[in-house]
């Protein structure tokens, strides 16, 4: 087996030859190195996709720090290369390895691999195929680490289950110490039973699924008929994990060397979202809706940036105007952190005036953008996918938006929904021009519009999810 030494050499000598070295070496500013001869369970968590993806993953970043805090856990990240570096790594035969330490991915007892949407599913066995692991569960024995997966994409774990030990169902921050802790009794035991015995122990765990423990039997659409357990330890349903309390939020975020995808501290102000859109997975199945305090809130903003240096700071949550106390935090924000030339960004905001009186209270916000989400152009489809909102009240905001100094109004649409015509596509470009008509209104040729759009994916557990 090669060594972390084998491998640091091996990088020094390859590393300037790809795009984007820093992506591959850790040694970043907070990152978290434990002495593995000290330490008894060791944790690789993974996104399976190239660092400046991972690295932005509030999710990844919090389990980070869940088993960092357990003074006998380490977790160390993994990313997959880009394909320069993938082309090196083959050639050279490096395994996958962690950024921290340059351990190969078969050294860890347990890799966690977050898997927040469908298109890493293939991903992952490219990942496994780099880690120079099995890649199916049936061959991968005692000696292998012990492989889960969390994360939307795993709600609806079959098109995965032939690659993954188990499942994690819902909310991680506690499953994860759980799993962990499992995986270090039985190793401390000398590892009775094998893997097998492994398996028992994580499914009698709340929300975990071991698919290996199941018999699925297939309708001749392909869809499921009947899911059977085998396995007296293997529960049925799985009831997703929810954490009742949102735990202490990240404020020592890790910062990169490079240019990632999100280059901000970022802080989870609400979990949970009562909207009810069709096509939202995440709106469904995150319930309920749990908020933080304003007070941690406004304290760990302070703490983020005294760590981190990040000048932007995110405020997330799946629909910022529900929070409760929305606008006495961005004021306190705002006036605690007054004259730091902070850039507050508060994301998936209603369409409505009072989400611009939000980001006004942010009086040293920098006035980059503004982004709405009408996700239809019509309102007959915004009915469909239960987000009524009238067009005269997306005219009415934009104006709004660009009367109080916004030159750039980003606007996020989905095409395919069900029902859909030609006629609804079409009229995307149509309110684009309307609402760029209003800011020309006001703010002449500097107004600008910027439309993404993107496409309708039905998502498990949503009234949408066999359309």
């Amino acid at each position: 087996m090669i060594t972390p030494e084998q491998i640091e050499q091996t990088l020094e000598r390859v590393l300037l030859s790809v795009t984007k070295p820093g992506r591959y070496v850790g040694g970043e500013r907070n990152q978290i190195v434990k002495d593995w001869s000290r330490i008894d369970l060791r944790v690789a968590l993974a996104f399976p996709d190239i660092y400046d993806l991972g690295m932005s993953n509030l999710g990844m970043a919090i389990l980070h720090d869940m088993v960092s805090k357990q003074p006998d856990m380490l977790a160390e990240r993994v990313y997959c290369p880009w394909t320069d570096m993938e082309a090196v790594m083959r050639s050279e035969g490096i395994p996958l390895y962690s950024l921290e330490t340059k351990h190969p991915l078969a050294d860890f007892d347990l890799i966690g691999i977050s898997l927040p949407y469908e298109q890493l599913y293939s991903n992952v066995l490219n990942f496994l195929e780099l880690a120079q692991l099995p890649l199916r569960v049936a061959d991968r024995d005692e000696t292998h680490p012990l492989i889960i997966a969390g994360g939307h994409a795993c709600y609806n774990p079959e098109p995965m289950a032939d690659f993954i030990d188990a499942f994690m169902i819902g909310e991680g921050e506690e499953a994860i110490i759980d799993v962990a802790r499992c995986v270090k009794q039985w190793k401390a035991e000398g590892k009775p039973g094998g893997k097998e015995e492994l398996l028992r122990s994580v499914a009698m765990i709340d929300g975990f699924y071991t698919p290996s423990f199941y018999e699925v039997e297939y309708k001749p659409d392909g869809t499921i008929a009947k899911v059977t357990p085998t396995r007296p330890e293997a529960r049925f349903p799985i009831l997703k994990r929810i954490v009742p309390v949102l735990p202490p939020p990240v404020t020592r975020f890790i910062v990169p060397f490079v240019d990632i995808t999100h280059n901000r501290a970022p802080i989870e102000i609400m979990r949970g979202c009562t909207r009810g859109c069709r096509f939202s997975q995440a709106g469904m199945i995150t319930r309920p809706v749990r908020e933080r305090p304003v007070e941690e809130v406004v304290e760990a903003v302070g703490k983020m940036i005294h760590e981190t240096g990040f000048e932007q700071v995110a405020l997330l949550s799946l629909s910022s105007s529900d929070y409760n106390n929305i606008g006495p935090l961005v004021k306190a924000i705002g006036e605690k952190y007054a004259g730091m030339n902070l850039d507050i960004s508060l994301p998936s905001l209603r369409i409505e005036s009072f989400s611009v009186d939000l980001m006004d209270l942010l009086k040293d916000a920098r006035r980059n953008g503004f982004t709405l989400a009408p996700e239809a152009a019509t309102e007959r489809m915004r009915e469909i996918i239960n987000k009524a909102v009238p067009t005269e009240q997306v005219l009415s905001t934009a104006r709004e938006i660009f009367s109080r100094g916004w030159h750039t109004l980003k606007l996020y649409f989905m095409i395919g929904h069900p029902s859909e015509t030609l006629e609804d596509v079409k009229a995307i470009a149509d309110l684009c021009k309307a609402v760029l008509a209003e800011g020309r209104k006001v703010l002449g040729n500097r107004a600008q519009v910027n439309a993404g759009v993107s496409t309708f994916v039905p998502k498990p557990h949503t009234p949408f999810q066999w359309v």
